[in-house]
């Protein structure tokens, strides 16, 4: 294992930080896996997550069944770690900004795009080492002005040639699912698989520039562009590891076998893969999510549960004003079943509360949470 430190943007005097990765395997034998945790910083089931697999990455490199390279980062963002108010963390915005820390990352689709269309020929594997190094030329180009931007070159320059990246991530309270896109889906089935997500939600085009689109995406786009001269070059995921509280020893050695089993699936570990279980995972389009929402304040007092199936005309929850005895009740539209719901328990007019994965697509445009 190698331990890296890699610094960011001193954004005043006196003050200076770093992301940390963890390099396991041979770098150029076999795949490359990226996996990156807390990415909104008080996200943490991930993080421990990637504790274990660190160790359980330790133990496999001494006994040789690395057959590729996995690079670890369990503290991807060392910013949003240090915001503290009032004893509640606040890691889902960088309060410089108020900019999401997952969103915003660079488009590297144009710069790659120039440099390759007059390179490329008939031999796969050399158009994908030639894209590889344009991204990465494109990234060493950029000159991040704000610590955040810095941040973000870092984890995309770490990231950027990998044949697999995986974001861990949580939501407020939730079962295990996932989001990808149709271009990764094949490849990341499996994973979806050894975790047991029943929801996982696919788009190849959200908003936003999220993390786990900027590679995968820019592959995507120059096979649209080049045809099948360019091959799949990467596999992006973000694996939601349930709730915030959900930070238990059971939890994330379940999640972190899963991920070594993937990892056996995929070649880079020595082992059997014939254990992976056979009933494919279910996957839904991320634009037939329903994101349910109160149109007035008070009380909320949710009805269901992360995990349960409802039926259209269900209801979600009741706001209940105190004052008025207005009652407000919020039911689904459509059949589906429930990822995620808020912590919050006093309902503001207009906050989202939570989401049920249906089958009826009945959203466009920006599709991800602000």
């Amino acid at each position: 294992m190698q331990h890296k430190q890699h610094p960011l943007i001193s954004p005043v005097p006196g003050t200076s930080r770093h992301v940390d990765s963890f390099h396991f395997g041979c770098r150029g034998n076999g795949k490359k896996v990226y996996i990156q945790a807390s990415l909104h910083a008080d996200e943490l089931p991930g993080m421990l997550v990637a504790w274990q697999l660190k160790q359980m990455l330790k133990t496999l490199e001494q006994e040789g069944k690395l057959n590729g390279e996995v690079v670890l980062v369990p503290v991807a963002n060392p910013i949003g770690q240090n915001q503290h108010l009032m004893d509640v963390h606040l890691g889902r915005y960088e309060l410089e900004t108020g900019q999401n820390f997952n969103r915003g990352y660079k488009d590297t689709f144009p710069e790659v795009k120039q440099q390759v269309a007059e390179r490329l020929t008939k031999d796969v594997d050399a158009n994908k080492q030639l894209i590889r190094e344009s991204m990465l030329n494109a990234l060493a180009k950029w000159q991040p002005q704000t610590e955040l931007q810095s941040q973000q070159k870092v984890l995309q320059t770490l990231s950027c040639d990998s044949d697999v990246m995986l974001d861990l991530h949580c939501d407020f309270e939730a079962a295990l699912h996932l989001y990808s896109t149709y271009y990764s889906w094949s490849g990341i089935e499996p994973l979806a698989r050894c975790l047991g997500s029943k929801a996982n939600m696919l788009a190849d085009d959200t908003g936003g520039n999220p993390f786990d689109c900027s590679t995968d995406m820019v592959w995507q786009r120059l096979n649209a562009e080049f045809g099948d001269m360019i091959p799949q070059g990467c596999l992006g995921a973000t694996v939601e590891l349930r709730g915030q509280a959900d930070v238990t020893d059971e939890y994330a050695e379940h999640d972190a076998k899963a991920i070594v089993a993937y990892l056996v699936w995929l070649g880079v570990v020595a082992g059997d893969a014939d254990d992976m279980p056979e009933t494919l995972a279910p996957s839904s389009d991320l634009a037939a999510v329903e994101t349910l929402k109160t149109t007035q304040g008070g009380v909320l007092v949710l009805k269901v549960q992360p995990g349960d199936w409802v039926e259209a005309g269900q209801i979600f929850a009741q706001v209940i004003d105190p004052i008025t005895d207005s009652i407000e009740e919020v039911r689904v539209t459509q059949a589906g079943y429930v990822y995620s719901r808020t912590i919050r328990r006093m309902a503001t007019a207009g906050m989202l509360i939570g989401n049920v994965a249906g089958s009826e697509i009945i959203r466009s445009g920006y599709l991800l949470a602000p």
